[in-house]
């Protein structure tokens, strides 16, 4: 973790939000393995295979991200009580999250496999594209409901702040995934489906690995609407919020095709260097969560207070270490990517504006985990559809005026993340200077003195 310099943690608290930090950052690292270690192997089948795997990856994405609440919901949820010290509670808590995983799951895995050929179908897939991608979803629609489950896990013990297992869980989990597929796509001959059918087996094993490490947090309860419906209504407000995400995302990629190639494969590029980079920043709000929940669960808004400001201290940190090392590989780091003249000067000063993107985005990224922690995501997800207002108009005037190019497309999106940034650190204060009433209302309860 490039802010683990001693001189830089300046107390007990930084220190921990650190050893928090690096096995999260594991976690969120090895992830999406999955789905490059299914790119890098059926890249090796043929164009049509590998375009096939992109549009179901990204039908794939889109779904899951629809169920954060499983995973970023339940977090601040089962650390209140247990920073409460309702252990019972927090039991309560993780089951039920358990049940609205199964409720979900097994639904959204029939719709999805049901769907699954139109879907891909939307999204351009013709010929043997379809049919690749129609049969990956389909079998990966097969894995959903146990990748849920996952999700409920990571979620859960992030609440009671276990990361350690977690992580190995996911490592040996991918090293599998690998093994595996090597094995049914090149001895076995499977191909694509090979590939899908891989990683689902190994979903399947990680979901029951993930049931073993909860079980302690666990407790025999019956569903009951009453109790998940607030864990059901607090994912909208995250799917909304993941949403109102991929709208950039995805409204860049679609400006930036009708721009030229090398502005559409140079925006490909930059894209992948954001989310990779912005693991980072994530690994250091995870412990935010938790650790804000915990303050709050046990009546102490001044330490949970404590917590947001040192987490965004510390990921500013990083931000002046991921800035520093773009800036200073923007005239080589394109030659890497592209043998084309024309995508590497585009990358170049699109990699200086990536740059300048670190410090608004340590911000963003510190603050989104700290408010949810604080339970605030019914706010998170209503401003997310306002912080759009912040990315449109250049985007929209790089679409008409296609000369803008790369730097407007993502001055854009730095304007997008500049905005995120100040308006969380305003709610953030808000809810400080207010001792997290509005959060503790949210939840039940007040500690003393709370206004």
């Amino acid at each position: 973790m490039p802010t683990c310099g001693v001189g830089l943690l300046r107390d007990d608290l930084e220190r921990r939000i650190v050893r928090l930090a690096i096995p999260a950052l594991g976690t969120l690292a090895v992830e999406p393995l999955y789905v490059l270690v299914d790119t890098a192997i059926v890249g090796r089948l043929g164009t049509p295979q590998l375009a096939g795997l992109a549009i179901a990856s990204t039908v794939l994405l889109t779904v899951v991200s629809l169920t954060a609440a499983l995973e970023y919901g339940l977090t601040p949820d089962v650390a209140f009580a247990h920073g409460r010290g309702d252990e019972p509670e927090a039991r309560r808590v993780a089951t039920n999250g358990l049940q609205l995983a199964a409720l979900l799951g097994v639904p959204m895995g029939l719709a999805l496999g049901l769907a699954a050929r139109p879907l891909c179908w939307l999204l351009g897939g013709r010929g043997d594209v379809l049919e690749y991608a129609s049969t990956y979803l389909r079998i990966s629609a097969v894995g959903l409901p146990f990748v849920l489950v996952a999700y409920v896990g990571h979620g859960v013990m992030r609440g009671v702040n276990q990361l350690r297992r977690p992580f190995v869980l996911v490592v040996v989990a991918n090293v599998a995934n690998l093994v595996l597929e090597i094995v049914a796509v090149y001895w076995l001959d499977l191909g694509i489906a090979g590939s899908a059918w891989s990683t689902v087996f190994v979903q399947i094993l990680a979901a029951f690995a993930f049931l073993g490490i909860m079980r302690p947090h666990l407790t025999r309860l019956r569903p009951a609407w009453a109790r998940i419906r607030p864990v059901l209504t607090s994912g909208v407000h995250f799917a909304v919020r993941s949403l109102a995400m991929f709208a950039v995302w995805n409204s860049a990629t679609f400006v930036a095709a009708r721009i030229d190639t090398p502005t559409l494969a140079a925006n490909q590029v930059l894209t992948q260097l954001f989310m990779f980079l912005a693991l980072v920043l994530d690994a250091l709000a995870i412990p935010a969560q938790s650790l804000v929940a915990g303050a709050l669960g046990s009546g102490r808004p001044g330490e949970a207070s404590r917590v947001g400001r040192s987490s965004t201290r510390l990921s500013v940190w990083a931000a002046v270490v991921l800035a520093t090392a773009l800036a200073a590989a923007s005239p080589f780091a394109p030659h890497i990517f592209s043998g084309d003249a024309d995508v590497r000067s585009r990358l170049t000063a699109g990699l200086l504006i990536l740059a300048v993107m670190q410090f608004p985005g340590a911000v963003a990224f510190a603050y989104d985990g700290a408010l949810i922690g604080a339970k605030d995501e019914r706010w998170l997800g209503r401003q997310a559809i306002y912080n759009l207002l912040g990315y449109a108009p250049l985007a929209l005037a790089t679409l008409l005026a296609p000369s803008l190019g790369l730097a407007g497309l993502w001055g854009a999106q730095l304007m997008w993340m500049s905005l995120r940034a100040w308006v969380n650190s305003r709610r953030w204060h808000r809810l400080s200077a207010n001792n997290f009433g509005l959060a503790l209302s949210a939840v039940g309860e007040r500690p003393a003195g709370a206004g």
